[in-house]
């Protein structure tokens, strides 16, 4: 029998783990700066699998219907004096499956989590739309949520956080913050997103834009006054606007070209790096929309969007530059360079010209 979940969770904080996984077959594994470290002694059995997946269920006060009706469910729960986490139950081969995500108590601070300046300056917008982007498990959660705190410590008003499932818990400070979690709270994300539009809020912090209704009436919120912040699975400023026009029928995309291009502030686009240390440092590229990058959204010429980043000024973040900067500093080498970087090709020679 394999250790109790209290204790496992607890033994990955140990190892400073980002995730734990609970996996049939194998040893209960956490992922530490990018490694898999086992922190079981014996193999999961489905059996002891079932009884940490009814814990995790019992700590979250949450039944089991989503998990044996759809075969998998997201949702969040505490341990006591121990973190928050974020939980993925599933599925797999006949038997369970659980993915345990740590999320520290209390809201992150952007220093400690190298949040550059020119993110946490887009807290100061009033209206438009602000889209956080990049893989899963590279910070966007995080990015979020020190956005939110922001706003929340140095401005009144309104916020409503719209997440599946909510991972930062954050306290009214100047303003009042309501959080709802999907499906717990509201059945979906764009019902949630109508609902929060006559609840008179002044932002709207969206886990995540994932469906075409959605993304139409996270658009409707920003024109109409609201800041709205959200998520994507995309890398990068130009794939990012290209996978929002392309949710939408080819006959209305035109339209969503000019009403994006009018309502978009910026991107924010980050990868969690390996640097040869050992730890992960993050690396940002940062588009905020001038007049410039409006035409080129509304002519559809998002090609051209990573040259106007590059040459854009404060304001703007090229990943390329940022690479090269940990490849000048030796913090990466050359391999991780290519493998992370948009024109690979270029990082190299720009560290080697670039000044400390």
């Amino acid at each position: 029998m394999v250790e109790t979940l209290d204790d496992i969770l607890r033994k990955a904080l140990e190892y400073h783990g980002s995730d734990v996984f609970v996996v049939p077959g194998s040893h209960i594994m956490t992922k530490s700066h990018g490694k898999m470290i086992p922190i079981s002694e014996e193999k999961a059995l489905p059996n002891d699998i079932a009884v940490l997946v009814g814990r995790a269920y019992e700590l979250a006060r949450r039944e089991q219907d989503t998990l044996i009706n759809e075969g998998d469910d997201d949702f969040s729960f505490a341990v006591r004096d121990l973190s928050r986490f974020r939980c993925n139950t599933y599925r797999q081969r006949g038997s369970l499956a659980m993915t345990c995500r740590v999320v520290a108590f209390g809201v992150p601070d952007p220093k400690t989590y190298n949040i550059p300046d020119v993110v946490m300056r887009l807290a100061d917008l009033r209206s438009g739309m602000v889209l956080v982007t990049g893989p899963a498990g590279n910070g966007k959660s995080t990015t979020l949520a020190c956005l939110v705190d922001q706003i929340n410590a140095t401005r009144s008003g309104h916020i409503i956080t719209i997440e599946d499932p909510i991972e930062y818990l954050h306290p009214h400070k100047q303003c009042i913050v309501s959080q709802r979690e999907v499906p717990g709270d509201a059945s979906s994300f764009a019902r949630a997103l109508r609902a929060a539009l006559r609840q008179a809020p002044d932002v709207i912090m969206l886990g995540e834009m994932r469906d075409i209704e959605t993304i139409s009436t996270a658009i409707t919120a920003a024109e109409t006054g609201h800041l709205l912040l959200s998520s994507l699975h995309t890398l990068g400023a130009a794939k990012t606007i290209d996978r929002v026009i392309d949710a939408f029928p080819a006959n209305q995309q035109n339209q969503i070209r000019a009403q994006l291009s009018m309502v978009l502030r910026a991107v924010v686009s980050q990868r969690l790096i390996l640097t040869k240390d050992g730890t992960l440092h993050p690396v940002f590229e940062v588009m905020c929309v001038n007049p410039a990058i409006q035409n080129l959204i509304r002519e559809g010429k998002t090609h051209q969007i990573d040259n106007a980043i590059f040459g854009g000024g404060a304001d703007m973040l090229s990943m390329d530059t940022e690479l090269a900067k940990l490849l000048r500093d030796g913090k990466i080498d050359k391999e991780q360079a290519s493998l992370y970087a948009i024109h690979p090709e270029t990082v190299e020679r720009q560290a080697r010209f670039m000044k400390n």
